[in-house]
């Protein structure tokens, strides 16, 4: 599936922030399939190309000159909420998922790669899910409570 793909979107969800939502470039994964009509009756679906876990990725290192990480960041929602429907939730341990996250991300990265995270900031501070990785963020970008973070695979930082 990974042949003559350039991007891998590890939590492509609904694919909100895609111009082309069915980009051949792309991989898309999730960790679900969804079909659903959301409260304000709009269609709502996730239907990624791989059903898998960000935290352990089925592709070889280096595979992707462009990753992009849009994991869930809500802690509550509710269970049925249209929120928790549309963004999912983090789990009990969402610091070592995550910390696993970007780990797999920077692995199937190819070096000098591109890895774009994004984060909700609504419940848990990006700067404490910044922690969860060594590798130091080149720019970052926020609007509204949204922080877009881009790092390089490879370079080092002094």
């Amino acid at each position: 599936m990974s042949e003559n793909k350039t991007i891998l979107d590890v939590c492509c969800g609904g694919r909100m922030w895609w111009h082309d939502k069915h980009d051949p470039r792309a991989v898309y994964m999730d960790a679900r399939e969804l079909d659903t009509v959301l409260c304000d009756g709009r269609a709502f679906r996730v239907a990624p190309d791989i059903v898998g876990d960000f935290r352990a990725l089925p592709f070889d290192d280096c595979s992707f000159p462009l990753v992009l990480f849009d994991p869930p960041h809500l802690l509550h929602a509710g269970g049925s909420s249209w929120l928790a429907a549309k963004y999912g939730t983090l789990s009990p341990s969402w610091r070592e998922d995550l910390r696993r996250g970007f780990s797999e991300c920077f692995r199937v990265l190819k070096p000098l790669g591109t890895l774009v995270f994004k984060w909700a900031e609504e419940q848990v501070r990006l700067s404490e899910v910044l922690k969860l990785t060594d590798e130091k963020p080149a720019i970052m970008h926020k609007r509204q409570k949204t922080h877009f973070v881009i790092f390089q695979k490879g370079v080092s930082v002094e």
